[in-house]
């Protein structure tokens, strides 16, 4: 044992130097694939506005028109002798909203409450000082 200990200690190399990994982060996914052909969009078959639809802007707004529509979901109907109401989830809680109620940032009218969803008719601009109205649904939202 003491001839081992007596045998001088040898050296160890030190550790080579850690080359941290770069990952490679792709940022061309929102660009054409190169393999395909650009879209062509047909400018002639779009949807011209109106100068007759108008959103009415001395109309006192609502609460809800503050939000955007995505972010409304519903959540129930309510019926009475006074009507029929949606239930609608978002902004800072659950509302009760009925036909001719607004909603949405494009002057979005409720037009339809049913069982399974609502209705609504936004009036947005088409782009060339005309306005369009376009239809929205909100579903219900099944319990899961």
């Amino acid at each position: 044992m003491n001839e081992v200990r007596a045998k001088p200690k040898g050296t160890i190399e030190p550790l080579p130097a850690f080359i941290p990994y770069e990952a490679f982060t792709y940022s061309a996914a929102a660009l054409r694939h190169p393999f395909q052909p650009p879209v062509k969009l047909d400018l002639t078959q779009r949807q011209k506005g109106s100068k007759d639809i108008q959103p009415d802007e001395s109309r006192v707004k609502q609460f809800l028109e503050g939000f955007n529509i995505e972010n409304f979901t519903m959540v129930g109907t309510l019926a009475n002798g006074g009507g029929r109401y949606a239930l609608i989830k978002g902004g800072d809680g659950v509302h009760r909203v009925k036909i001719g109620d607004y909603l949405g940032r494009n002057h979005g009218r409720i037009v339809e409450i049913s069982d399974a969803g609502v209705d609504v008719v936004e009036i947005v601009p088409d782009g060339e000082g005309g306005w369009l109205e376009r239809p929205r649904s909100l579903t219900l939202k099944e319990r899961t």
